[in-house]
């Protein structure tokens, strides 16, 4: 006996079939192949380009007063670093400003972009041995603003400056954003991102969803006092007058007769003590 079913077989063909909004939205072939390191960047080869840069392309950026001594004594180092990878630099000690540029030796054209990113890097307080790093093909820096997630630019600043991996950036950007806005402290970031790279060691692991193993942090806010208890509060009318005078003590025993009853109890000691003492001479005397 046998038994087909077509109609099956179409509705899995409709369901596998997904509707893309754009003309280059279609999945590739390389997107879900595992042998593939999608993060991973090739080492550039001179030989890719052999006839070197048609055009002259440059970039220039200011740094702050106080970088300045710091910048004129590391110059030399910078010059020999961008030597190596064809790139002129210049430092204007007048205008405030530094300056890379292409030359005829240049042979990748993206090292441009990476020269652009160590002055900017440099301008913003990052120590020279760190900044050169960025030359690194597998280096690569972010710019994050903080400015409109702070209070206090004075004490926080208006950027923060980082390195590593595209991958590693991803997760600090989201690290620092969510540090500025109050809303995850940073050592519970650190303590999933430990996590995973102990996870990602384990081999039975790697193709499993890790959301069981790691924690769940409970945003705890404290309650702010109710508003709507204040709008039940009488407003008190403005007067341009000063409030009136209190009485004082005296005013308030004169009003009750209490200070003429205190007079007369002066009255009575003073009397009593005086014959007291005529009551001691008298017997004196005697």
């Amino acid at each position: 006996m046998e038994v087909h079913s077509h109609g099956s077989e179409d509705v899995h063909k409709q369901e596998q079939k997904i509707k893309h909004k754009g003309k280059h939205d279609k999945p590739k072939p390389w997107d879900e192949d595992p042998t593939i390191d999608h993060w991973k960047i090739n080492k550039f080869d001179p030989s890719w380009n052999p006839t070197g840069m048609l055009e002259i392309s440059s970039f220039s950026t200011i740094f702050p007063k106080y970088r300045e001594k710091y910048i004129q004594d590391i110059w030399p180092t910078i010059i020999s670093a961008l030597y190596v990878h064809g790139i002129a630099c210049d430092l204007n000690l007048v205008e405030g400003t530094m300056t890379v540029s292409t030359t005829r030796r240049t042979k990748d054209p993206y090292i441009i972009i990476k020269a652009r990113d160590l002055i900017k890097l440099l301008s913003r307080s990052v120590p020279a041995n760190q900044a050169v790093k960025i030359l690194d093909d597998e280096m690569q820096c972010d710019i994050i603003r903080i400015g409109n997630l702070v209070r206090n630019k004075a004490r926080f600043g208006n950027t923060v400056a980082v390195m590593g991996s595209f991958k590693g950036l991803k997760v600090l950007r989201r690290i620092v954003e969510e540090c500025m806005e109050n809303r995850l402290h940073p050592k519970y970031h650190i303590e999933i991102v430990m996590l995973k790279n102990e996870l990602s060691k384990d081999a039975d692991l790697v193709s499993e969803n890790w959301d069981r193993f790691l924690p769940r942090f409970k945003n705890k806010n404290v309650k702010k006092k109710n508003k709507a208890n204040k709008g039940n509060k009488k407003q008190k009318m403005y007067t341009p007058f000063p409030p009136p005078q209190q009485p004082s003590k005296i005013d308030r025993q004169l009003e009750s007769g209490e200070y003429f009853l205190s007079e007369r109890k002066e009255e009575v000691k003073e009397w009593q003590e005086k014959q007291e003492k005529q009551a001691e001479k008298t017997a004196e005397n005697k």
